[in-house]
């Protein structure tokens, strides 16, 4: 009989309670500065990453293959038969190729590694409709061709509140930082097929950028009659529950989660990010 386990990184963007009922297992990015090396999510937290961002910026590492080892093996001796191992696109992080690596190095348990093409609640709601499918008793093979159809759909839009991170981790270039600063403008960036990031727009704004990723949402909802919605944010809470507020009563819309990016996510984009991701589910 076949018994499944679940496996992601730390930049699934999961609330904790969902991640507990549904016995996810995280295996954590790295976040290394100068003097110390941090387990995400475990060792530090976002606030304590975006309080220190003027003193240093720390750099950013997948996980360590030990910890994934250490995960297997432990699932080895729990009974489990077989593995979904879920991580953050291979354009952005090198996670999903040591995934791999590893797996060559394992026996007695059948594992799948999924490069999701996509991070933060984009990978999230990948793995939490596997989750269900896990809990609802779907087959192995049952889920991984479902997840085939998931990868084809999942969507991921994000804008910063400021393009001052973006261009100290050599995202932008400095000219373009301060360009963006004088006149206002907001990129919306999402993740192409080959899960790279790429500029999907640019508005004058904040709020017009949130309007342009609802556009994008409502395109959606008119092909997909049920979709699973991610609000990932950094320290702009109230903002994702107004954006929440926004398309709750978009009719294909059926469950929203809203959670704080990881550390390891927040490195990067600073404080006010506001993200935009969506899933069909049928």
């Amino acid at each position: 009989m076949e018994k499944i386990a679940l496996v992601t990184d730390s930049s699934c963007d999961l609330p904790q309670e969902i991640i507990d009922e549904y016995g996810i297992n995280i295996i954590p990015l790295r976040i290394i500065y100068k003097s110390q090396e941090y387990r995400d999510r475990i060792d530090i937290n976002s606030i304590e990453i975006y309080k220190n961002l003027d003193n240093e910026i720390p750099k950013t590492s997948m996980p360590s293959p030990y910890d994934v080892i250490a995960k297997i093996d432990e699932l080895k001796q729990k009974g489990f038969t077989h593995c979904i191992a879920m991580t953050i696109s291979s354009g952005l992080s090198g996670t999903y190729d040591m995934f791999k690596l590893v797996k060559e190095e394992i026996k007695d348990i059948h594992i799948s590694i999924i490069d999701s093409k996509i991070l933060s609640l984009g990978l999230g709601l990948l793995v939490y409709e596997t989750a269900k499918m896990i809990r609802n008793g779907y087959s192995y093979d049952e889920i991984i061709n479902k997840i085939d159809v998931f990868l084809t759909r999942v969507k991921g839009f994000f804008t910063v509140d400021t393009l001052e991170y973006l261009k100290k981790g050599g995202r932008i270039s400095s000219f373009a930082a301060k360009i963006g600063a004088l006149l206002n403008l907001k990129p919306i960036i999402s993740v192409d097929e080959y899960g790279k990031y790429y500029m999907f727009s640019k508005v004058r704004g904040k709020n017009q950028a949130v309007s342009k990723m609802i556009d994008e949402l409502m395109l959606y909802s008119k092909t997909f009659k049920s979709l699973i919605v991610g609000i990932p944010h950094a320290n702009v809470e109230n903002e994702a529950n107004e954006l929440a507020n926004k398309i709750k009563s978009i009719s294909s819309v059926k469950e929203i989660i809203i959670n704080e990016v990881s550390p390891a996510l927040g490195v990067h984009s600073g404080p006010g990010l506001i993200g935009l991701t969506f899933l069909p589910i049928e």
